[in-house]
C-alpha cells in the first residue's frame, strides 16, 4: 500500500511539473503560406482622427491657398472641423474635415487613398495635376494584461499587425494565455464595441481579418489559469483552505498506512 501511495504522489508531482502549453507563437507548421495570404486594406478614417493633408502641384503659388501651412488660418468655431496644428485637420463627429477653398469634405469610413483621390478630383477645377498626401498623425493602440510593458502605444506605422503590437509592449509574459487574447474594437457602423478572441498559437491568425490593427484598438492578454490560481492564493481565506486541504490529505495517507 505504501508503494502505491508513493507512486500516486509521484504521478501527481509529474503532472504538476508538466511544461506549459502554447508557449510558442504560431506553433503549427507551414505558416509562411498563411502569411502570404494576409491582406492590408488600409485604415478607415474615424471620428476624432487627426489628418495631415498636404496639397502639391507644379504651380507652387497656385497651390498655396489649399494648404494651411502656407496660410494664416486659425481655428474657426463655426466650422465642424478645425485645424489641430499647421496642416492638420480633426475629423468631426459627423465625419467631415473642412479645407480652405474646398470647404467640407466627408471622409469617415474612407481609406487614406480614397480621400486623397477624392480631394485630387475636387482640386482639378483649380489646379493642373494636383497631388494630395494624407497622413494619420494620431495612430495609437492600447495593450493591457500579461505583457512586459502595458499601456497606450503610439507609432508612426499605420500598418500595424498583432505581433508588432506585442513587440511594442515588450512581448507577452511567460504566464500569459496565448490562446485567448481579447481584442476590443469600436465599430462606427454599430456605434458599439466588439469583442474578438484571438489565438496567437494558431498559425491561421495571420489570415484573420483582425490581423492588422485599427486606431484605438485595445488588446487584453489574459494570464493563464495557473497564474490566476497563484494570484488567488494571496487571499488569506484561500490560503487557509489550501493549508487545511494539505493537512487533510496528509492525515488520510497516514490513516491508510496504519490500516494496512
Amino acid at each position: 500500500m505504501k508503494k502505491q501511495i508513493f507512486l500516486l504522489l509521484l504521478l501527481v508531482l509529474a503532472f504538476s511539473c508538466k511544461p506549459k502549453q502554447n508557449m510558442i507563437y504560431m506553433s503549427n507548421h507551414n505558416f509562411t503560406e498563411e502569411v502570404n495570404q494576409a491582406r492590408y486594406t488600409g485604415l478607415k478614417i474615424k471620428e476624432a482622427d487627426v489628418l495631415e493633408i498636404k496639397v502639391s502641384a507644379f504651380d507652387e503659388i497656385a497651390v498655396k491657398p489649399f494648404n494651411l501651412t502656407t496660410m494664416n488660418t486659425t481655428s474657426n468655431p463655426d466650422t465642424e472641423s478645425s485645424a489641430a496644428a499647421a496642416g492638420q485637420y480633426v475629423v468631426s463627429s459627423e465625419g467631415y474635415v473642412v479645407m480652405p477653398v474646398l470647404g467640407r469634405i466627408f471622409c469617415m469610413g474612407m481609406t487614406k487613398k480614397q480621400l486623397e483621390l477624392d480631394i485630387e478630383e475636387r482640386l482639378k477645377v483649380y489646379l493642373t495635376d494636383p497631388r494630395v498626401d494624407v497622413t494619420l498623425t494620431n495612430f495609437s493602440i492600447s495593450v493591457l494584461g500579461a505583457v512586459s510593458s502595458p499601456g497606450q502605444k503610439t507609432t508612426n506605422n499605420e500598418k500595424l499587425n498583432l505581433f508588432q503590437a506585442m513587440a511594442l509592449s515588450g512581448d507577452m509574459l511567460p504566464t500569459a494565455d496565448r490562446t485567448n487574447v481579447k481584442l476590443l474594437r469600436y465599430s462606427e457602423q454599430s456605434k458599439k464595441d466588439t469583442l474578438i478572441n484571438l489565438d496567437f498559437s494558431d498559425r491561421g491568425i495571420v489570415n484573420s481579418p483582425y490581423y492588422y490593427l485599427e486606431q484605438n484598438d485595445i488588446l487584453y492578454v489574459e494570464p493563464d489559469k495557473n497564474a490566476q490560481i497563484a494570484a488567488n492564493t494571496t487571499n488569506p481565506n484561500r490560503a487557509l483552505f489550501l493549508q487545511l486541504l494539505t493537512v487533510g490529505i496528509s492525515v488520510l495517507v497516514a490513516v491508510i498506512a496504519l490500516a494496512k
